[in-house]
């Protein structure tokens, strides 16, 4: 006898940073991903109207099931954004939409979960040699902040990704000026995590910091743009200085992560940032500071660190590889 296919069961899918939120649409499991629409957050006075937009825009209907992929630890019902004044309830939002499904994780664990399906064209290799096959991997990227995970193998072919916000642990600084840096960060916000540097407010805090213990002007910049700018078109001593700092600091999380995964799988770079700073970011202090580990320098000098390049951001992937 003859059984009909399972009518497919349509799929919102999200990706909020404490900037934009990305969605898109998937009209069922394993369906491409389609209808991609980026909406900045502060345009929105909540989650709920923001999806609103997006629905009403697309004419589809409400979906199905829904994943969320947020810039913010899942720790509860409810969710208050660490980058953003969005809060909500989970509960509430599924009731009021009336979703059969709502799944949110973090923002991070939907990029970790998407990491095995990435095309090798959407990569950029910056030093190391070749993973190894159903080994660990790690997961940086800073934007709005700084986001850290990893996927881990469970034994049986698949992975399991790590929920974690390790990009709040303290900062790394090991050279005078990074102390510097940190020390003005201490001051100003009580503690100096490796997102206060490594983020777009920390670039922007970090140039101010170096130009007042220079006694130099800080000139017509105002955001972490300006500062990537300056940097790399009129080569400004403290904004490359700045950036230079920045990937410093991001090498030295990166390479803090790899030793702590056991990361022979390799190490993965997201985010909006660098990927914007093209073959730059590849002579940048980045490798140099995620190999510098003393006795184990050798051991991470093997490990492959990619830059992703996505056009699409491929958390909407995770996403759904998270609704199963």
């Amino acid at each position: 006898m003859h059984t009909p296919n399972p009518t497919p069961l349509p799929r919102l899918l999200a990706d909020v940073g404490g900037t934009n939120a990305r969605f898109a649409w998937q009209a069922g499991a394993g369906a491409p991903i389609t209808d991609v629409r980026v909406l900045p957050c502060a345009e929105h006075a909540t989650l709920q109207h923001a999806i609103q937009t997006y629905l009403s825009g697309l004419g589809r209907g409400t979906p199905h099931a829904v994943a969320i992929a947020i810039a913010n630890p899942i720790t509860g019902d409810q969710i208050r954004m660490t980058n953003h004044h969005w809060s909500f309830s989970q509960a509430a939002v599924k009731s009021e939409f009336g979703f059969h499904t709502l799944r949110l994780l973090n923002d991070f664990t939907a990029l970790a979960l998407a990491l095995p399906d990435l095309p090798v064209h959407e990569l950029r290799q910056v030093g190391g040699g070749v993973a190894q096959p159903q080994a660990a991997m790690g997961l940086v990227g800073a934007g709005t902040g700084l986001g850290v995970s990893g996927l881990l193998p469970d034994g049986f072919g698949g992975w399991v990704p790590l929920e974690g916000e390790g990009g709040h642990v303290t900062l790394p600084a090991t050279t005078p000026r990074e102390r510097l840096v940190m020390d003005g960060l201490i001051r100003r916000y009580g503690h100096a995590s490796a997102e206060r540097v490594t983020c777009g407010q920390g670039l922007l805090d970090t140039y101010l910091l170096l130009c007042e213990a220079d006694g130099v002007s800080v000139g017509a910049i105002h955001g972490a743009a300006d500062v990537s700018d300056a940097a790399l078109k009129a080569g400004h001593p403290q904004a490359l200085e700045a950036l230079n700092l920045f990937c410093a600091m991001l090498g030295s999380v990166a390479g803090n992560l790899a030793l702590t995964l056991g990361a022979r799988g390799g190490v993965y770079v997201g985010g909006g940032i660098v990927p914007r700073l093209g073959t730059w970011f590849d002579a940048s202090p980045f490798r140099e500071r995620f190999e510098t580990k003393g006795r184990f320098q050798r051991y991470l000098s093997e490990l492959p660190v990619w830059v992703i390049t996505s056009a699409q951001s491929p958390a909407l992937m995770g996403a759904a590889r998270a609704l199963g």
